[in-house]
């Protein structure tokens, strides 16, 4: 079987506060965006394995989040077959996209369907948060209102499809441990969730990503692709997570992009 695992963008994150989990709580809009990653699982006569293809994947096998998914299943169902499974990666790693979150995610659902082990939605939310906090959002998938460690979902009534996104990434890695140690924890006078309800084109100025300022102090090359999304006439645009994708959604069908470096990820959703 196979799935398709999908990437997010944050629309505004703001951190509330640290808690004495060493955690921190934030707010933040999570939109799925339709650009994949593919996942096939199948039957394994020996050992679980993975494979991979497309962007390269660092590390090691083992520290995988769809490793990390079967072996919790395989924990509280010890009859789970050994699988094979092949992930061909379209969506870049560390790009504060949730590639990895989702692949994580879509590999607890496409084992509880193949292998009919009956998990609710509640109980693959569980596991997902096992996974990291931004995996339980890939199971519901729909545009919602994080809090908590990012785990905490209400709906979000939001529909962005009559809009263009364009998603670049310059190849940065950003440490999301120093970028946390970067931010003054605040709750904003507004939230977000009262902000996303205005027109997209009044989020300019009130739908922030604390990230934003130490990241694009550290990384200029950030803060100047965010510039130029705006000056080839995107109504809104941000850096997703902790960086370092950057996102522009433009109202029109087929916008005239700038001129990126030949190594800059771009891609229009």
């Amino acid at each position: 079987m196979i799935v398709f695992p999908n990437c997010k963008i944050n629309l505004g994150l703001r951190i509330h506060r640290k808690r004495s989990d060493g955690f921190h709580d934030i707010e933040t809009a999570f939109y799925p965006v339709r650009f994949t990653d593919a996942l096939e699982i199948i039957p394994a006569a020996n050992e679980t394995l993975l494979t991979t293809s497309g962007i390269a994947v660092e590390g090691n096998a083992a520290d995988n989040s769809c490793i990390k998914a079967y072996q919790l299943l395989q924990k509280d169902f010890p009859s789970l077959p050994s699988i094979a499974m092949h992930l061909h990666k379209a969506i870049p790693t560390g790009a504060g996209l949730g590639g990895g979150s989702a692949d994580g995610a879509f590999t607890l659902q496409l084992i509880n369907q193949q292998f009919q082990l009956g998990l609710t939605e509640s109980q693959l939310l569980d596991y997902a948060l096992q996974l990291g906090s931004d995996c339980p959002f890939f199971i519901i998938n729909k545009p919602s209102i994080a809090t908590g460690r990012g785990e905490l979902l209400s709906p979000l009534s939001l529909d962005l499809s009559a809009y263009k996104m364009v998603i670049v990434n310059p190849g940065i890695h950003i440490n999301t441990g120093w970028a946390f140690s970067q931010i003054i924890p605040a709750i904003p006078e507004v939230p977000i969730e009262t902000i996303i309800q205005q027109p997209v084109k009044d989020w300019k100025n009130t739908l922030i990503n604390d990230f934003e300022i130490p990241v694009f102090h550290k990384y200029s090359e950030l803060q100047t692709i965010k510039n130029q999304l705006y000056s080839s006439g995107a109504i809104y645009a941000a850096m997703s997570g902790s960086g370092s994708s950057i996102f522009g959604i433009y109202a029109a069908e087929n916008p005239t992009l700038p001129s990126f470096p030949p190594h800059y990820f771009v891609k229009q959703c």
